[in-house]
């Protein structure tokens, strides 16, 4: 199969889609892989890397797009990218269609496959959304101390604390892959922390493996309210896998938060936990709104390159080898994780909860019916 790797163009998205190692094991597979000129160079791969895994290297974004039957990515393609996007074509990437209905319409109508890594799952596990989900968990702890600075436009207040003075509270909303990380990180800061969650038996595990300056409880809109008004830092954490993240704090709930606070929305990519929360990027990646300052960046892990783009590669580059051995049909009747990717079809929603996110279940048909 002829794969290709684009240079993700993205607001400061530095990560590539595949590493020099990726390209080896796909050529030993067999595969010739095409890569964009330049592409690796965000998270500090060279060209001449990779060459010797044995990729080509071609001077344009519309060259790769062109030769490849299967397109490896980080991000969703943007608008700028939908007319390079060919019929039957596998897209193989970050879609988050739930969140984004102009992509969606543009993969029905060209036809593509959109193969998305965030809905890939083995058992109750989403191990392509887990190595984005560890970087963007610990990076929010540090986005919330850093623009706790008051030249950030923050409360001014130092998140471990000093001599003599407590440290922040740090409320984190879910306990998953993305909350643990942004609780054991803030607790390293020394902030003191609290993760809010209705599983109880994820409570029960977070209470065997947290330090002391960190507790688990159980969510409810009184719960919630009361930490609401004691928190420095407001990290969400929730994810719905494939399907749009609800709105766990209301506008009004700004009121009753102390000033300056700030909130880390770490779900923006499924549309955000925050009621109040809109997408913003790295170069532009805050806004207040009733006193309180919002970081909402859609892609946070593309700031810490080189190790998002790895940790991703390690993750993906088994499904994807899976996919260019046996074809998206194939490797979807084998593998139910695989299956469980597959959210477009030449022109069908194939993946529920996007269909149900925007009132297309006249679009929607089941996996099975599509790849016999």
């Amino acid at each position: 199969m002829k794969i290709g790797c684009p240079k993700e163009i993205k607001n400061h998205e530095y990560r590539v889609g595949l590493t020099p190692n990726a390209v080896l094991a796909y050529v030993q597979d067999g595969h010739e892989v095409y890569i964009e000129k330049g592409a690796g160079l965000g998270s500090a791969i060279s060209d001449e890397e990779y060459v010797s895994a044995g990729a080509k290297i071609l001077p344009s974004a519309e060259e790769v797009w062109n030769i490849a039957e299967m397109l490896v990515k980080v991000k969703e393609p943007l608008e700028s990218e939908y007319k390079l996007m060919k019929e039957n074509q596998l897209v193989y990437t970050y879609f988050h269609f739930a969140a984004n209905e102009p992509l969606l319409k543009a993969c029905l109508e060209r036809k593509i496959i959109s193969l998305a890594y965030e809905t890939v799952q083995e058992g109750h596990a989403l191990p392509l959304l887990k190595p984005m989900s560890e970087v963007a968990g610990r990076m929010s702890a540090l986005m919330g101390a850093f623009y706790s600075a008051r030249t950030q436009g923050g409360r001014g207040l130092l998140p471990m604390g000093v001599t003599g003075v407590a440290p922040a509270d740090v409320l984190i909303l879910g306990g998953g892959i993305v909350g643990t990380n942004a609780a054991f990180s803030a607790a390293g800061l020394g902030a003191r922390v609290t993760v809010l969650d209705i599983n109880l038996n994820r409570l029960e595990y977070l209470g065997e493996i947290l330090p002391p300056n960190m507790k688990g409880i159980y969510n409810d809109p009184l719960t919630l309210n009361q930490y609401l008004k004691t928190a420095d830092i407001i990290i969400g954490a929730v994810l719905i896998p494939g399907a749009k993240t609800p709105k766990l704090v209301k506008k009004e709930q700004l009121k009753i938060m102390k000033p300056g606070a700030v909130l880390v929305d770490v779900a923006i990519d499924q549309g955000g936990c925050f009621e109040t929360s809109i997408p913003t990027t790295h170069s532009d990646p805050t806004f207040v709104m009733e006193n309180i300052l919002h970081y909402c960046v859609a892609n946070m892990p593309g700031a810490y390159a080189r190790t998002s783009t790895f940790a991703l590669n390690n993750a993906t580059l088994s499904y994807g080898l899976q996919l260019a051995e046996l074809g998206a049909e194939k490797a979807c009747r084998a593998s139910g994780a695989i299956k469980l990717g597959l959210n477009t079809y030449k022109g069908v929603i194939t993946y529920k909860p996007v269909a149900e996110a925007f009132g297309m279940e006249s679009k929607y048909t089941k996996p099975e019916d599509v790849i016999r």
